[in-house]
C-alpha cells in the first residue's frame, strides 16, 4: 500500500512539472521572437492601452540636448518604457536628417522629424536629392514646431534687417537650414553662390546650444531655431540677456506658403519666453516615425500609452497632444501599429 501511495505521489509531481513547463514555454512572447513574428500585434493580449511588447530596445533618435526633440523625446521614452512592455531609449542626434539616416542604417528604430524633412526623404528631394528613403512610416504627429528667429539686438525687427548680419542657419544635417533658406528667400536674402554659400548674410552652421552660446557672447546677430516653443536653449538665453523674436509679415508668409505649402502661419504668444513680445512666424509639424520592420505591438504601445495618458506625461508639450493632429499626416503612410490605435479611436489613416 505504501509503495502504491508513493507511486501516485511521484506521478502527481511529474504532471505538475509538465504543466508548469508548458505554461512557461508558451507565456513569454520574447522567447518566441516576439508576437510580430506571428503577424500579431496589439490584438495578441494587449487590447486598448495594453502593455504586451517585444521587450527589445528601440533607440529613439531625437535632437540636440538643449532642444525640444530631446527633452520631450526623453520624457516619452521613459513613460512608454515604465508603463508598457515596450522599451524605448531616447538618444541625442543632429536632428531630422540625421535621424532618418540613423534609422536607414538601423542604428535607430524610431525618430523625431520635421514634417518637411520627412517629405524630402520620402520623395528624394533637397537633403535627400536623388537618394529617397522609404523604409519608414509615420507613428504620430505630436505638435507644431515654430521657425523662431532669435536675436539679442533690438534693432533687428524684420527678416530684411538680417542682410549683412552674422546669422546661424542651423546645424549641418538638420532641417533648420532649409527652413532658414526658405524664409530668407521669401525676403530676397536666400541667394547662394556656386559653393552653396549665402551671399547676403554671413552664415554660420550651429545647433541650438551653440547658437545660443554665440548669441550670448555677441558672436552672431541672430539664429534660426526650429523647435516647439518654449525651447530650452532660448529659455536659458532669456534669463541671461534681453531676447527678441523676429516676426514675419503676412505678405511674405503668403509668398512663402505659395512655394512651400507645408508651412502654417503661427503666433508665438507673449511671455512664452519671459518678457518677450508676441511674434508671428511659420511652423512645421513635429512627427515621430519608425522603421517599417519595428513590431506592430511596440508601435501600438508607444501611441496608445501616450495618447491615453496625456495628463500623466510631465512635459509642457504634452498639453498640445491631440488625436486630430496626430492622425493628420497624409503624405507618408502610417505604421500598422499606429493605424490600429487610430482606427480604434475612429480615425482612418493611410497605411502602406
Amino acid at each position: 500500500m505504501k509503495k502504491f501511495l508513493a507511486l501516485l505521489m511521484a506521478m502527481a509531481m511529474v504532471l505538475a512539472m509538465v504543466a508548469c513547463g508548458n505554461t512557461t514555454n508558451n507565456g513569454g512572447s520574447t522567447d518566441n521572437g516576439g508576437a510580430s513574428n506571428n503577424g500579431g500585434s496589439a490584438d495578441d493580449g494587449s487590447g486598448e492601452g495594453g502593455t504586451t511588447g517585444t521587450g527589445k530596445e528601440l533607440r529613439f533618435s531625437t535632437g540636440g540636448d538643449q532642444g525640444t526633440y530631446y527633452g520631450f523625446g526623453t520624457v516619452l521614452a521613459q513613460y512608454v518604457t515604465s508603463n508598457t512592455g515596450t522599451k524605448v531609449t531616447a538618444v541625442v542626434s543632429n536632428g531630422s536628417q540625421d535621424n532618418i539616416e540613423q534609422m536607414s542604417m538601423n542604428t535607430a528604430q524610431m525618430g523625431f522629424v520635421q514634417s518637411d524633412v520627412m517629405s524630402y526623404a520620402y520623395n528624394g528631394e533637397r537633403l535627400f536629392e536623388g537618394m529617397p528613403v522609404t523604409d519608414f512610416s509615420t507613428v504620430a504627429a505630436l505638435y507644431m514646431e515654430q521657425v523662431q528667429i532669435v536675436t539679442c539686438n533690438p534693432d533687428i525687427k524684420s527678416v530684411a534687417d538680417l542682410e549683412g548680419k552674422n546669422v546661424s542657419v542651423g546645424a549641418s544635417g538638420s532641417g533648420v537650414y532649409y527652413n532658414a533658406l526658405d524664409v530668407l528667400s521669401a525676403y530676397g536674402l536666400g541667394d547662394l553662390n556656386d559653393k552653396g554659400e549665402f551671399t547676403k548674410i554671413n552664415a554660420t552652421y550651429q545647433d541650438f546650444g551653440s547658437s545660443v552660446d554665440a548669441l550670448q557672447d555677441g558672436k552672431i546677430d541672430a539664429a534660426f531655431v526650429v523647435a516647439g516653443a518654449p525651447t530650452t536653449a532660448v529659455t536659458s538665453l532669456a534669463t541671461a540677456k534681453d531676447v527678441y523674436l523676429v516676426s514675419l509679415d503676412g505678405e511674405h508668409i503668403a509668398a512663402l506658403q505659395e512655394t512651400s505649402p507645408y508651412y502654417s502661419e503661427y503666433t508665438i504668444a507673449a511671455d512664452t519666453y519671459e518678457g518677450v513680445a508676441e511674434a508671428t512666424t511659420v511652423a512645421v509639424g513635429a512627427v515621430v516615425i519608425a522603421r517599417d520592420d519595428v513590431a506592430d505591438e511596440d508601435i501600438y504601445n508607444f501611441v496608445s500609452s501616450i495618447f491615453e495618458n496625456t495628463g500623466s506625461i510631465s512635459h509642457g508639450k504634452a498639453a498640445e497632444l491631440n488625436l486630430d493632429f496626430a492622425a493628420s499626416v497624409t503624405n507618408i503612410p502610417y505604421h500598422p501599429g499606429a493605424a490600429q490605435y487610430f482606427s480604434e479611436k475612429g480615425y482612418e489613416v493611410p497605411v502602406k
